[in-house]
């Protein structure tokens, strides 16, 4: 497939140069349908972006269409602030019935302003609410949003100048695999905490990611995650995962954290809650936690019935019997074996690739390499881009509703466009 970048005169004179997705893949996109895109010249794409995690159901998914469609053409409510109406209702009981009791989660629901920074702003301001401390822990190379109490938790460099001013009250610490089993877990932090002379103020909180998605696709390991709950617990902290592009099936369980068999203080959640691209989010917490005042983290559009409606379809078709799950542990036994042979082929010794569920990273030991990879991908009609702090891991999230012939040809290609840049 030969593609002609198009005229993109009326993007490139008058959107912000701060765009980016668009130039890697210069392409003025019109249609989309499950796993596919389509751009105004007829150019078919297989998309393994999903909307960097908001599309695990793919796009323009017909059930979720469907049920959009008939509650807009009812006149149903559009924009409710946090009143309640009859599509939160159904959302929160679809929500308690198919994704909290199943798996005996007490949580409380918040609805912050519908997009994940706002979540973890939420999440951040809680737990400094609840312990009557400022500082929050974090790990190296992970990333939980673009605003400023975010940003002050995220590793990257980049994102961070972007801040403009100095990001306060949030400490970094080694994420699992840091120091390549050269090092005890948590001996740094542990050490910090026990010395009054550290300058380490007591913590209100550790926000962590169990697979760091901007970050490189970096996964940590279950008994990690345990024994970081159990540090949290016995030094007075509270435990927020922000599973936003993890969340919802990404990596198996509708949680990341279940194959950990732990329980959050906190939880955020967005991207694919609402299963249909529509912007969403939720903070859930333990119930003694929920000492908010009426009003005190509100939003004018934290009630977009629109993405309730799409949020419950969601879990209704895909949630009620445990088929989604198995599906995405049998897909990613597929990719596991795919990178498996490109690693295995490839000259370069420092290709590599980690994962799990859907979510997976091929590694090349130059960032510019992976750059050509996803470039000639493209050309070929396939979708990635790169995470990792230089951009040299090409990250893998296909919807978790491809089929397996749809995720081969994906992957062919993506062998190819490997080959074709040694």
């Amino acid at each position: 497939m030969t593609i002609t970048p198009p005229a993109l005169s009326v993007f490139e004179t008058l959107e912000s140069e701060v765009r980016s997705y668009c130039r890697g893949w210069p392409a003025v996109f019109d249609r989309a349908q499950g796993c596919r895109l389509t751009d105004e010249d007829g150019h078919s794409y297989l998309d393994f972006f999903a909307g960097a995690g908001s599309l695990n159901y793919g796009h323009n998914n017909p059930v979720l269409k469907r049920a959009l469609l008939d509650y807009l053409e009812r006149d149903g409510i559009v924009h409710g602030l946090d009143m309640a109406t009859t599509a939160k209702r159904a959302f929160l009981e679809s929500f308690e019935n198919l994704v909290l009791r199943p798996r005996d989660l007490p949580y409380k629901v918040m609805f912050p302003g519908p997009t994940g920074t706002n979540a973890v702003e939420a999440a951040l301001k809680l737990a400094r609410k609840v312990k009557g401390r400022e500082s929050v822990v974090s790990f190296t190379n992970a990333f939980h949003g673009m605003s400023l109490g975010s940003l002050a938790v995220t590793g990257n460099a980049f994102k961070r100048a972007g801040a403009g001013i100095p990001l306060v009250h949030g400490t970094p610490m080694p994420f699992d695999h840091y120091f390549d089993g050269t090092v005890p877990d948590f001996l740094w932090f542990e050490r910090l905490l026990e010395d009054r002379g550290s300058g380490l103020n007591q913590p209100a909180a550790v926000i962590v990611e169990t697979v760091q998605g901007e970050g490189g696709i970096n996964v940590a390991r279950a008994e990690w995650l345990r024994a970081l709950q159990e540090l949290c617990a016995r030094r007075d902290m509270l435990l927020i995962v922000d599973d936003i592009q993890m969340g919802c099936g990404r990596t198996g369980g509708f949680f990341s954290f279940e194959e950990a068999g732990i329980t959050p203080d906190i939880v955020t959640l967005s991207k694919s809650i609402s299963g249909y691209g529509l912007p969403m989010s939720l903070c859930l917490f333990k119930p003694e936690l929920d000492i908010w005042e009426p009003g005190e983290h509100n939003g004018t559009f934290r009630g977009h019935n629109p993405a309730f409606v799409t949020a419950a379809a969601a879990l209704d078709a895909y949630w009620a019997d445990g088929q989604m799950e198995k599906q995405t542990f049998a897909r990613g036994e597929q990719v596991q074996e795919a990178l498996l042979a490109i690693a295995a082929e490839s000259s370069d010794p420092e290709v590599c690739f980690r994962g799990r569920g859907l979510v997976w990273g091929l590694e090349f030991g130059d960032p510019e390499r992976a750059s050509a990879v996803c470039a000639r991908a493209f050309a070929l009609g396939l979708l990635l881009e790169t995470s990792g702090p230089r951009g040299e891991v090409v990250k893998l999230l296909p919807p978790l509703t491809i089929t397996a012939e749809e995720l081969d040809e994906g992957l062919r290609i993506l062998a190819r466009s490997v080959r074709e840049t040694a």
